[in-house]
């Protein structure tokens, strides 16, 4: 009975039993024999700081409200001024995926991995089971390296680097290092300016000119678009460069497509314009930079505009009105998004455009800059995670592999081989290139250990399924890689039936260890949350936050106090202290020294159309799309197709159609739109629980130009997929 009828009847009774006193017979009303008892008074309800720790741009601080130890609404923080109080609708689904019906409820052993014949076991049986495996493993290698660790950001709190922490607690191990988001474009920014550097994106509203380039914050990062907003009504003049029109496209001023993976070519062609009609800022390059004498002399002997406008396809006049209007008006702003640094060219691509805000003096000024990430927020001691190996320990360093080539690299991994793995935070049969060989990959182990919420394409296809706590069930710290607040996440609710989050579980792990082994296992096996909380916090990092305590966070979000525009202090961290257009460590990881055009992959002439990939407004990688709530909204796969491309195919809207290639094939339904380019699919990421549907079948694991430096891996050239269409 709903709550709402349950009122309603609760009220008649009430309303019947006045009357019947009234009347003169309240004594005899018969009350089935139980005493009468007063109404007691309803439970108040309660307010929690909650923080969404999402691999999303926006890290939202959140108001939970909890009545009787039930979650029954979520709000954003008004405290934050970036969030502003809003949530985006995957953040107000968080009611619905705390209670949905699909949580997975406990620990669980699959017997006949991928038969879907599940039973249920407890947490002392899982911790068994695998703490035999791992000493079983080290027994028989003499280390523990054939235990591989494969998780990445499928929850940010700061204190899920326990499970890291719980891999170095048993000794050196296989490690899937790097990052598919954003490593091409960190390495590009780590050799310009030495690191990645943002500013506020609140700023954004001090900004005159503003280029949103390959990035589409209306689905996205959908608190920016406040402050883009702002900024236009004070008279800001918003671009848009994308290969698709975009939902943000379409707020702006300007909207400008180009071809995909051709955008350090616009950047060049622009560069060109401004170096040749003196429009360059001499002073702040003489005090700041290094090697733009050697660029310009790249640009003059190889690059103009009419280059350009060839292999972007954008008019020549309409990239010198672009390059004139960007570096006249004081000051400029560039936002560089993810999605266009996907490629085999992606890191220089976006080399390129960063020379545009030095040769403008854009860089250091609020309003200006060219905004790609920020990490000096993340200042934490990252205690969870640095744990020393067990005293027996023989090895020196754990083994590294690419996450992004994930399944060849295992595949390939001998001396001694991979044997068990561990998946958290991450769902790589959803998620990574070529899932057929992922699935080799776990089906060739002795043991799949995977923590979720839910059961995704890779628990699935695991051995034990460790149930895991959502944020409002236990306790963390959030920062963003985009804005400057640092959020507190209060347990709001206890765990849902017999869940535990990470932390819980590396201390239930080790517990088991040594009980089997004592001293095979470092990791602590006791301490509260907020212990492990206080842990965290070194004197920079809250210094950085003006917080005396760090539970004056139990009041609401902090700000940082400082270092809020990037690089204004002048002190670039490249070897030679300046923004460098010459970067002698670009040289040294094997590319270009300058920011010069590198081309673009060469379309296959067995598969003609580019299919890109991009985020999903509804859903994060393969978070939210599998609740009801969202895909009731949208509940089933298409690719957009161009109409002109549509009718070489003889396809029409509605009709079913196979896209494949020779790594694989995706059949869905096809969505006739001019919104993008007629040589382009686009196809959203997303995981739809019911359907047997995964865009990735489609695509290898080309690695991106750049990401090893910074990330410790090459990324991936998701966008640089292509494939051929016909009408099933």
């Amino acid at each position: 009975m709903s709550s709402s009828h349950s009122f309603s009847r609760r009220t008649f009774l009430k309303g019947s039993l006045a009357a019947a006193i009234s009347a003169g017979i309240g004594s005899s009303l018969p009350l089935s024999g139980t005493p009468f008892r007063p109404v007691e008074a309803e439970a108040p309800e309660q307010t929690f700081q909650s923080a969404c720790p999402r691999n999303c741009y926006d890290t939202c601080s959140i108001l939970s409200t909890v009545k009787d130890g039930v979650l029954k609404c979520v709000a954003g923080n008004p405290a934050n001024t970036y969030t502003h109080g809003r949530l985006c609708a995957k953040g107000f689904s968080y009611t619905r995926s705390v209670y949905s019906p699909d949580r997975i409820k406990y620990p669980m052993r699959q017997i006949g991995r991928g038969s879907g014949k599940w039973e249920r076991i407890s947490w002392d049986e899982a911790f068994d089971v695998i703490a035999r495996k791992i000493l079983s493993i080290k027994e028989e290698y003499g280390s523990t390296l054939p235990i591989c660790l494969n998780k990445y950001s499928g929850n940010f709190n700061l204190l899920n680097y326990s499970v890291e922490g719980m891999m170095s607690s048993i000794g050196h191990t296989t490690r899937a290092t790097g990052t598919p988001c954003w490593p091409a474009g960190v390495d590009a920014q780590t050799f310009d300016f030495g690191t990645i550097w943002s500013n506020d994106p609140e700023d954004i509203v001090n900004s005159k000119y503003l280029i949103l380039w390959g990035v589409n914050p209306a689905w996205c990062s959908v608190h920016t678009m406040y402050f883009i907003g702002e900024a236009q009504k004070r008279g800001c003049k918003i671009v848009v460069i994308d290969p698709t029109l975009t939902q943000t496209a379409s707020k702006a001023d300007w909207y400008i497509q180009i071809k995909t993976s051709t955008d350090g070519a616009l950047a060049l062609g622009m560069a060109s314009y401004i170096l040749n009609h003196n429009l360059v800022d001499m002073d702040w390059l003489r005090q700041n930079a290094k090697g733009y004498e050697e660029y310009f002399r790249y640009l003059r002997e190889n690059i103009t505009v009419e280059w350009a406008a060839k292999e972007t396809g954008i008019e020549a006049d309409v990239i010198e009105t672009l390059a004139r209007e960007y570096a006249e008006t004081k000051p400029a702003n560039i936002w560089i998004g993810y999605g266009m640094q996907r490629h085999i060219n992606g890191g220089q691509n976006v080399r390129c455009i960063d020379t545009l805000a030095a040769m403008t003096g854009n860089i250091g000024k609020s309003g200006g800059g060219a905004q790609y990430a920020q990490m000096g927020t993340w200042s934490i001691k990252y205690n969870a995670m640095t744990m020393p190996p067990p005293p027996d320990t023989t090895t020196k360093k754990d083994r590294i592999i690419n996450i992004n080539d994930f399944g060849r690299e295992v595949l390939d991994a001998q001396d001694p081989p991979i044997k068990m793995l561990w998946i958290a935070c991450r769902n790589p049969l959803a998620q990574d290139p070529a899932p057929a060989v992922i699935k080799q990959v776990f089906e060739s182990m002795d043991l799949v250990v995977t923590a979720d919420l839910f059961m995704t394409a890779s628990v699935a296809m695991s051995d034990i399924v460790l149930p895991v706590t959502s944020a409002f069930e236990t306790t963390g710290l959030n920062v963003s890689y985009w804005h400057y607040w640092l959020a507190l996440n209060e347990q709001a609710i206890k765990p849902m039936y017999e869940t535990k989050c990470d932390l819980d579980i590396a201390m239930g792990l080790s517990a088991k260890l040594n009980e089997l082994a004592p001293g095979s296992c470092t990791y602590p096996t006791a301490g509260s949350h907020e212990e492990w909380l206080a842990a965290e916090f070194t004197p920079e990092f809250m210094e950085q936050f003006g917080l005396a305590n760090w539970q004056e966070l139990k009041k609401g979000p902090h700000k940082a106090v400082k270092d809020l525009i990037g690089w204004q202090n002048g002190k670039f961290k490249t070897p030679s202290g300046k923004y460098e257009f010459a970067s002698e460590t670009a040289k040294e990881e094997g590319h270009e020294l300058l920011p010069v055009w590198a081309d673009k992959m060469k379309t296959p002439d067995a598969y003609p159309l580019r299919l890109i990939s991009p985020h999903w407004k509804l859903a994060i990688n393969s978070q939210f799309q599998n609740l009801d709530w969202i895909s009731d909204i949208h509940p089933e796969p298409t690719v957009e197709i161009h109409p002109e491309t549509a009718a070489q195919y003889s396809v029409a809207e509605g009709d079913t159609v196979r896209l494949y290639n020779d790594t694989g094939e995706a059949v869905l339904k096809a969505h006739l739109t001019r919104m993008t380019a007629p040589d382009t699919l686009v196809v959203y990421q997303m995981w739809l629980k019911d359907l047997p549907f995964n865009i990735n079948a489609t695509l290898r694991a080309i690695p991106a130009d750049m990401g090893k430096k910074a990330t410790g891996a090459p990324g991936v050239a998701f966008h640089d997929n292509f494939v051929a269409v016909t009408k099933v």
